[in-house]
């Protein structure tokens, strides 16, 4: 394994590297456990992957400023700020790098804030390496999405960076689930999507809750999106899920 130093006028960054493989994985490490962190680089490593590693916000910054990285892994409690804070910082400049929230809470509310600010997966310490390695797999064989600044369905207009949704010139009131489920829709507008998809983008791949929790917020989104003319409706797929469709020209289906 080498170790290649990196100086800057704060600090020195380790980027550990071993002969690149096909599935090899550049990977940025957010994270001030020292113990953690060496712990995990070494499995990395040993797995063929490069890790860039940060122990502050600014340092992640610096780093992110000189190189590119396949995938990001940010904790949430840090010295200068947090994870949440920093991947919402990269999304309103437009960079969409997978991100894979790293944390020891594992309250509902911040994994909704995670997905809210626009992290693609959550894992909540302590975890399994074999389980944070398949989630780095997945995320990067994603890969980054060039993603709009403003998201247009029809009349329908969503900016994530602000977390704003509006239909023309009202602004929709919705709670942060209900922004991140109409945000998704949107992103894939005119696709089916199964009870399956949502819950796992949406709200957690090991959520154990009833599934029909989506038919709850999916009645809620349809009162708030309303039937403006212009405006998306989302569509009921039997048997299947649910699709956000663009409104046509005679408005949505009675």
């Amino acid at each position: 394994m080498n170790a290649q130093r990196i100086f800057d006028s704060h600090s020195i960054h380790l980027a550990f590297t071993v002969p690149a493989h096909s599935g090899a994985v550049k990977i940025l490490m957010l994270e001030d456990d020292q113990r953690l962190r060496a712990i995990v680089i070494r499995r990395l490593v040993r797995s063929g992957h490069t890790v860039d590693v940060a122990g502050t916000i600014e340092e992640a910054r610096w780093l992110r400023s000189e190189t590119s990285h396949d995938v990001l892994i940010l904790d949430v409690m840090l010295p200068d700020g947090d994870g949440f804070g920093f991947c919402g910082e990269l999304r309103a400049a437009g960079d969409w790098s997978p991100v894979l929230m790293l944390t020891a809470r594992d309250a509902v509310t911040d994994r909704v804030r995670g997905l809210d600010v626009g992290a693609d997966d959550y894992l909540v310490k302590p975890f399994a390496f074999a389980e944070l390695e398949a989630r780095l797999r997945a995320l990067d064989r994603r890969g980054p999405t060039d993603r709009p600044t403003t998201i247009v369905v029809g009349r329908l207009e969503i900016d994530p960076a602000s977390h704003r949704a509006t239909i023309g010139s009202r602004e929709l009131e919705l709670t942060g689930r209900q922004f991140s489920l109409l945000e998704f829709f949107a992103r894939r507008a005119d696709q089916v999507l199964t009870r399956s998809q949502i819950l796992d983008q949406v709200w957690d791949w090991a959520f154990e809750g009833d599934p029909r929790i989506i038919d709850v917020y999916v009645r809620a989104l349809r009162q708030v999106l309303g039937e403006e003319f212009g405006g998306p409706w989302i569509e009921t797929v039997r048997g299947v899920g649910y699709a956000l469709r663009p409104a046509p020209a005679g408005g949505p289906p009675a």
